[in-house]
């Protein structure tokens, strides 16, 4: 007689970047061994590579390819919740007395930080418009790979997250011209442009939360859980 094979519940999410709705089913002990092992490697972009896989093993019928990095983490945080515990523990150090307090995250409280004057559009000339997506997993996990203080990490970031650029009369997406043609095309971005794709990425939609707390010496402080690793469970 074979042991028996447990059902798991699927459970339906909304995706913060397009409100899309996607199903999931809990995580179980092997994703839960993934997760660990990547927590303890000292490899760079385990962590992320975790989470892809533990959302690719759980989500139904879609492409993660698809999904921006924001989606991702929400994603984890929700498979978190449904296959551990809605509650989280942790033990932080106050940056002023140097002592041990512990807080706790009710995760459905974490929601997407969105900044009103976000923008994909950024408009070179009267004729153009660039059009940005936003960074994947995949991305990240490749600059994940790149020396922290590599000056190149900021382009290549930029790089992977041109989607296309248009004009009243066609559109030519970048993923159809070599890396040399792309290089080319950035280099002719004037300075005042670079810096508006700079604020696409400052301002991009991220999981973000405020935890409050007092220390010992009465001061209220405020902790900030921000992006995949705050969340990495």
């Amino acid at each position: 007689m074979a042991l028996p094979k447990i059902d798991l519940p699927l459970f339906e999410v909304e995706l913060p970047s397009t409100g899309e709705k996607v199903m999931l089913r809990p995580y179980t002990v092997k994703e839960e061994k993934i997760l660990l092992v990547a927590q303890e490697s000292d490899e760079n972009g385990a962590e992320l590579i975790a989470t892809k896989q533990v959302v690719g093993n759980c989500l139904f019928d879609k492409n993660l390819d698809d999904l921006p990095l924001f989606d991702m983490e929400y994603l984890m945080l929700q498979l978190r919740a449904r296959s551990v515990d809605n509650m989280m523990e942790f033990r932080i150090t106050d940056p002023d007395t140097e002592e041990l307090i512990d807080l706790e995250l009710k995760i459905d409280d974490v929601t997407l930080a969105e900044d009103p004057n976000h923008s994909k559009e950024i408009k070179l000339n009267d004729d153009y418009t660039l059009f940005l997506k936003y960074p994947s997993m995949d991305t990240m996990i490749v600059i994940a790979d790149m020396q922290a203080d590599d000056p190149m990490v900021p382009y290549n970031i930029m790089v992977n997250c041109l989607d296309y650029v248009a004009s009243e009369d066609e559109i030519e997406n970048f993923k159809d011209y070599s890396d040399e043609e792309i290089t080319t095309f950035m280099d002719g971005i004037p300075t005042r442009d670079l810096k508006k794709i700079t604020e696409f990425f400052e301002t991009q939609p991220k999981l973000r939360h405020e935890l409050k707390y007092k220390n010992k010496e009465g001061k209220e402080q405020t902790f900030v859980i921000e992006g995949n690793r705050s969340f990495f469970i």
